[in-house]
């Protein structure tokens, strides 16, 4: 219910259209209960002999046909009117879910399947309709009936309205019996939905690898076994309410029996009339059915509050990176930064960084070279607020990253990585995806400067060229020079070089490298690099070694050392 509530008070931007879709459900729910009264009124002046029966016949008629227009037009446009503010607020969830994810950090992400939240963005948060232009309007219809009808039927005869409701305790119990063991199952069948959803999409991401390694069978059988696991759970709501809706419309059929033995009696007794039990049995129908109907709504809101639960649980996740209130916009931004008493793990019981001190002053170019899973790229993360450290800060120009906007802070770093993301769209849309305002001249001087131009040039249609998902349809090389050109028409002071030329040939290598050179000059770079051959001109070469930093020099310096780096160089050299 408080779920129902929830979406009920957070789509209050269409509340206009809900009321009146409301007012017109009203008036086609009660225009309908008017052809049972029309019928018993014909049936008791037939039964008359009526003198005037043609006359009266017609009144009843052109009535019935009336209140039959307000019905169908009340219903046509209550359902039109409540998918409209039941898609719109829909599309305004999907919305917020999907920015509410943009500002979570990595650490959500390192603990949530992509598939998984893709489904509850795509598939979950499509339940509020659901809910909005289904089961809401369906109670009201429902409770509207369930009232009505009941003051019809003790208006046309109380004897026969209090036989049926002998019945109505059995109804309710079947019903509430099943919805008490529907909701969690619904609940499991969310979640699997979610599972199946996230190994599909993981499974597409490394179709390559599948077939590489001929794992086709293999992932056949997780899908296999995760549909299966799927069907059982729905298998198991669909047993609750295939078994009890029988019992529902025996108990139904139960209290019409009991009306039309019990009315026959009366009518012989002359305490009702043949137009009472017509209508009166017309009317149980019409009494009985929100009751019985309940089952299938419970069912249908079950599934719909399964999968809006799942919407809010993301809503409801409080970001492990946060903004402080009133931070500040870093700008004109000179490229100092400064690493103090820095401490970091990803989970307890294993420490990453551990007080690591390091300045790094505006223009120089840093290396960060170690052994894999020393903390090198945990460090340019950490820059960038992707995590916050768990003790020690983080300053540019002396100011402390947390007191500044993300924003801004993200604005003034660029970042070039070994695994480049490119969008599918053209080769244009995504070298300008840092800077959707640069000129088509400014791309061009980005994409010379990354030696990317002329590769371009020879695309089939230039820069306006679609390069598919995740730029298949490019080599490493060409995507990691879009990613160059990207940095470089971006133009931040800081730049951030991760392990940018490691998957490369040695001639794109050279290419690319040259590339990198140049757009390092006159800003702030931080590289990572394992090719130590790619980092020998950097100001500055910080070792890192377990949880902190071992040594720090010139490539000259470092090999006259004998440490860490000279064995490393040495063992590259070799």
């Amino acid at each position: 219910m408080k779920v129902m509530l929830r979406v009920f008070l957070e789509a209050k931007k269409y509340w206009f259209y809900l009321i009146m879709a409301l007012v017109a459900l009203i008036i086609s729910t009660i225009a309908g209960f008017y052809a049972p009264w029309a019928l018993r009124e014909l049936t008791s002046i037939a039964m008359e002999g009526h003198p005037d029966f043609a006359s009266k016949a017609f009144s009843i008629g052109l009535l019935l046909l009336l209140t039959t227009a307000l019905q169908s037009g009340g219903a046509s446009i209550s359902g039109y009117l409540n998918h409209h503010a039941a898609l719109h607020y829909v599309a305004d969830l999907r919305t917020e879910l999907y920015t509410k994810l943009q500002h979570m950090g990595l650490k959500f992400f390192n603990k949530n399947r992509t598939g998984d939240l893709t489904s509850r963005v795509i598939n979950d948060s499509m339940e509020a309709e659901i809910l909005l232009a289904h089961v809401i309007p369906d109670l009201v219809v429902n409770i509207l009936t369930f009232i009505g009808v009941g003051i019809l039927l003790f208006t046309i005869n109380v004897k026969l309205a209090l036989l049926s409701l002998v019945t109505i305790p059995f109804l309710i119990a079947i019903t509430l019996w099943q919805s008490k063991y529907l909701s969690p199952i619904w609940n499991q069948n969310s979640k699997v939905r979610g599972e199946l959803s996230g190994t599909v999409q993981d499974n597409f991401s490394g179709i390559r690898e599948i077939q590489i390694f001929n794992q086709q069978d293999t992932e056949k059988r997780k899908i296999s076994s995760l549909s299966l696991k799927h069907t059982k759970a729905y298998l198991k709501a669909s047993f609750f309410f295939e078994t009890t809706y029988p019992l529902l419309a025996f108990f139904t059929a139960l209290g019409s029996v009991a009306v039309i033995i019990y009315g026959g009696l009366l009518v012989e007794r002359q305490e009702a009339t043949i137009g009472d039990i017509v209508a009166f049995i017309m009317y149980l129908n019409m009494f009985y059915e929100p009751v019985k109907s309940f089952s299938s709504i419970a069912e249908m809101a079950g599934n719909a509050v399964a999968g809006c639960r799942r919407v809010f649980e993301v809503m409801d996740e409080s970001p492990d990176v946060k903004e402080v209130p009133n931070a500040k916009k870093l700008s004109q931004v000179h490229g100092k930064i400064e690493f103090r008493n820095l401490s970091f793990n990803y989970t307890p019981e294993i420490t990453v960084l551990e007080n690591i001190n390091l300045i790094i002053e505006p223009g120089q170019t840093v290396a960060l070279v170690g052994t894999t899973g020393v903390g090198k790229t945990t460090i340019a993360s950490l820059l960038n607020r992707f995590y916050d450290p768990h003790k020690g800060s983080i300053f540019i120009d002396e100011i402390d990253i947390k007191n500044v906007t993300l924003k801004s802070l993200r604005d003034n770093i660029s970042m070039v990585l070994q695994d480049t993301f490119l969008f599918n769209g053209t080769v244009y849309e995504n070298i300008v995806y840092g800077w959707k305002d640069a000129s088509k001249e400014q791309v061009i001087q980005a994409t010379k400067a990354a030696n990317a131009h002329e590769f371009i040039q020879e695309l089939e249609n230039g820069y306006d060229t679609i390069i598919g998902e995740r730029g298949i349809r490019l080599s490493g090389g060409q995507k990691q020079r879009l990613s160059i050109a990207r940095a470089i028409l971006r133009n931040s002071p800081i730049l951030i070089l991760d392990e940018a030329t490691s998957a490369l040939d040695t001639k794109t290598e050279r290419e690319i490298q040259a590339a990198l050179d140049r757009i390092s000059k006159d800003r702030t770079t931080i590289v990572i690099a394992h090719r130590l051959s790619t980092i020998r001109n950097a100001d500055k070469i910080v070792v890192l070694d377990g949880t902190g930093i071992a040594e720090i020099g010139t490539h000259d310096e470092l090999i006259r050392y004998h440490g860490i780096y000279s064995s490393l160089y040495n063992s590259q050299a070799s």
